[in-house]
């Protein structure tokens, strides 16, 4: 119970800081910033085709039936594959939830609507799937990376190093504001790590069970 308590006041104040941070972002930076790399970020475009959702979201899927079809055969499978498997279904599940409900609830336009003249701002209840707050590209990479940073505390420096990597990528390329890869990260991290610990419980439970 102490453990827990701890776990959420840290979580608390993390929320409250990436909020705050997401909030100057959006009101001071994300705009002035994409008009700088406006120019450079459309030859990164051609990225978008290789890195889509659509592409990762298939691979995890076949990850997920593969490592299915492996535990069914073996009758078993390591804790890695296990991680992995729980990686890429908190991934899924976080990007579906991202997608059709937060995105639609935030309305936010993209950073190529706005270039054109579209406003920097929230239109509650308004958007759609291809709306730009929360970065859904950083949900997924968040949730994946956030089961390993639970239940392999030695991945959580490299792993933070290739988020910073992908939310750097996506902002250069405009694909992004900053603040949607601040808010896509943290929620993803989150229910990653959220994820991971419900396995960990698990995993305990049918140890001792």
């Amino acid at each position: 119970m102490k453990r827990f308590s701890v776990v959420l006041r840290i979580w608390s104040a993390s929320l409250v800081a990436c909020a705050a941070l997401a909030a100057f972002s959006f009101v001071e930076l994300d705009v002035p910033v994409a008009h700088r790399l406006w120019r450079f970020g459309h030859h990164l475009s051609s990225l978008s085709a290789t890195f889509g959702a659509t592409v990762i979201l298939t691979l995890e899927a076949a990850v997920v039936l593969g490592l299915i079809l492996a535990r069914l055969l073996r009758g078993h499978i390591s804790r890695f594959s296990e991680t992995l498997g729980v990686a890429c279904l908190a991934s899924i599940c976080a990007y579906g939830i991202n997608d059709q409900v937060l995105k639609p609830m935030f309305g936010v336009k993209t950073p190529a609507d706005v270039m054109t003249g579209a406003r920097h701002a929230f239109h509650f209840a308004m958007g759609f799937t291809y709306s730009s707050f929360p970065s859904g590209h950083m949900v997924l990479a968040g949730a994946f990376a956030g089961v390993f940073m639970r239940l392999y505390r030695t991945s959580v420096r490299p792993l933070s190093g290739l988020l910073l990597i992908a939310a750097a990528l996506l902002v250069a390329g405009d694909w992004h504001f900053i603040s949607d890869v601040i808010a896509g990260a943290f929620l993803g991290v989150s229910a990653g790590m959220l994820a991971g610990e419900l396995w960990a419980v698990h995993m305990m439970g049918s140890r001792y069970g």
